[in-house]
């Protein structure tokens, strides 16, 4: 978990020479105008999902983490030993093996890549759009002593031009093909860059069939979700499956890990609740809580006043703070979830 020293540094390294406030309030008047109740995305979808985590990835790391993304929660863990446990759950569904060559779409920063390389013993080329999340991602490697292991290429996965037809033996995508401006595309482009019978393992954030068209509160809260995460659009389980075939898939099996079966393994913690409460699971810190996300806008405004932090650091942590409460609302209504986990394979 980086410290707030490190997030200062992170900070004040990557957007060295531009005006961070200026961006800020860009990207929310951006994000505002996009997702209006009356309107579907009118701007340039990648561009703001890029520019997103570029200004945003330092303070998610600070909350979350290495791996960026959400994990089926049990008491009896950390969210760190279940972001590992679901990782290592990846691992076995794709069948990696010393030797094979594997392709991350969407790396962010490589917490995840560099839990494959570990224990998988393969080599990995990580892809992503934001140059500050792979300047991080090889600074966390080369701490790691993986750096010879892992390859990279600053590229959108919806274009993947300079990586030839028919080159790796396995893909997987956490929490990034959902940012997909076109999902067949996008699946379609993996499928070009993976041997013949390849394995992809996919998580996606879907809202569920408890979902209401209907519904002005359902609605309310997609738009929140769509404006918090800079998504074009939320799918549903079909629709990733139907995106899946068209490009050339078979989906061998996809399941709501936001939801699993009752099982030996005792009672589980919903997905959201580090970000409710710091009951559930074990070690918790205050950071994902409300309470102590309002005590980091705080921090951070006063870390302004001293220099500490460069100005615009608090309103990229209430958007957060903002997309926190979204992500909960979706939790407790049942009508999202980050956890629609599945394995295709490329049709030979």
């Amino acid at each position: 978990m980086s410290s707030i020293w490190q997030v200062a540094r992170g900070l004040k390294m990557s957007y060295r020479g531009s005006d961070l406030r200026h961006r800020v309030e860009q990207l929310n008047r951006r994000l505002d105008e996009t997702y209006a109740p009356s309107d579907g995305p009118t701007s340039d979808h990648a561009e703001t999902a890029t520019e997103y985590y570029d200004i945003c990835s330092y303070l998610m790391i600070y909350g979350w983490g290495e791996s960026l993304h959400f994990a089926p929660l049990t008491p009896q863990e950390s969210l760190e030993d279940s972001k590992l446990r679901h990782q290592r759950l990846m691992i076995d569904k794709l069948d990696l093996h010393e030797g094979m060559s594997v392709i991350d779409v969407g790396c962010g920063i490589g917490g995840p890549m560099r839990t494959v390389v570990r224990e998988a013993g393969v080599r990995v080329t990580g892809i992503n759009s934001s140059e500050v999340q792979l300047a991080r991602a090889r600074e966390l490697t080369a701490e790691a002593g993986l750096s010879d292991m892992i390859d990279y290429v600053e590229t959108s996965f919806m274009d993947m031009g300079t990586i030839e037809d028919c080159t790796y033996d396995r893909a997987y995508a956490i929490e990034s093909t959902c940012h997909a401006p076109d999902k067949v595309g996008a699946f379609t482009e993996i499928s070009r860059v993976l041997k013949p019978g390849a394995l992809l393992w996919g998580q996606e954030m879907c809202l569920t069939d408890a979902f209401g068209p209907d519904n002005a509160n359902h609605q309310e809260i997609k738009r929140e979700l769509m404006r918090g995460i800079a998504l074009k659009k939320i799918a549903t389980f079909a629709e990733v499956n139907r995106a899946l075939e068209s490009a050339g898939f078979e989906v061998i099996e996809g399941t709501d890990f936001a939801t699993p079966p009752p099982s030996e393994n005792g009672p589980t913690t919903p997905w959201y609740q580090p970000m409710e409460t710091r009951s559930g699971t074990r070690r918790v810190t205050l950071r994902g809580t409300p309470l102590g996300r309002q005590l980091a806008i705080g921090a951070a405004r006063f870390a302004e006043t001293l220099r500490i932090l460069p100005r615009g650091t608090a309103e990229i942590a209430k958007l957060l703070d903002r997309t926190a409460d979204a992500y909960v609302a979706g939790g407790k209504t049942g009508i999202f979830t980050p956890l629609y986990c599945f394995v295709a394979r490329k049709i030979p």
